[in-house]
């Protein structure tokens, strides 16, 4: 799964690397984003086919939810079956994005049943890309909703000793196939990273409480 991630950047940076057109977002740092959050979405605007840079919620609302305080809200759908869910599958059609990230978190069980926090980013230092699915919803007083999931898959042999899922992460040449910009089969991304790609570090539960945003989340623990 990926439940919180990092997205610190600010929206200029962020335009810039995904050549974004539009107004941009007013939208503070966060080291700690969480369901529920409003965070930065790449997609492209289903008028003119420009990439924007927009503000979404985290969890997913499809257009046909009747009642919004029973919907449940997804913040990711599975890469096995996102093409073929009923909540997922127009969305994986038609409303593909980009989630820009620096880091997310995964949390693995230890011995004594606790749970020790990881951070995940690239070797590179290059901000991550998760393929994400947006959906746009309109309550009966015409008030609009725009909502967001990240497609999570397997972990690769880097994540797997920590979780059994990780996110999608789409490289940059592939960012115009998974927007709809160019012809194929979007199918074909939905895989895990290369094992040369991320580095992992543990950090401390203070990242377990979204009200806590700081960049000390990222800093490693000191060797035990």
């Amino acid at each position: 799964m990926c439940g919180r991630y990092a997205s610190f950047l600010p929206p200029e940076a962020i335009a810039r690397l995904f050549h974004t057109a539009g107004a941009l977002p007013n939208v503070a740092p966060s080291w700690n984003v969480a369901q529920s959050q409003r965070a930065m979405v790449v997609r492209r605007h289903p008028e003119t086919g420009a990439r924007h840079l927009d503000l979404l919620t985290w969890g997913l609302v499809p257009y046909w939810t009747k009642d919004l305080r029973s919907a449940r809200r997804p913040i990711n759908a599975r890469a096995e079956t996102v093409a073929t869910s009923p909540m997922f599958r127009d969305a994986f059609a038609r409303r593909r994005a980009l989630i820009p990230a620096q880091a997310f978190y995964e949390w693995r069980r230890t011995e004594n049943g606790a749970k020790q926090p990881f951070a995940i980013a690239r070797r590179d230092g290059e901000t991550l890309a998760f393929a994400g699915l947006w959906e746009g919803w309109r309550g009966p007083e015409g008030e609009v909703l725009r909502s967001f999931a990240i497609i999570v898959t397997a972990a690769n042999a880097t994540m797997a000793p920590i979780h059994d899922r990780m996110p999608v992460i789409v490289d940059q040449p592939d960012w115009p196939l998974w927007l709809g910009e160019t012809e194929g089969g979007a199918a074909s991304l939905l895989h895990s990273a290369a094992e040369d790609v991320l580095r992992v570090w543990p950090v401390s539960t203070r990242v377990n409480r979204p009200a806590n945003n700081d960049a000390d989340l990222l800093a490693p623990l000191p060797p035990a």
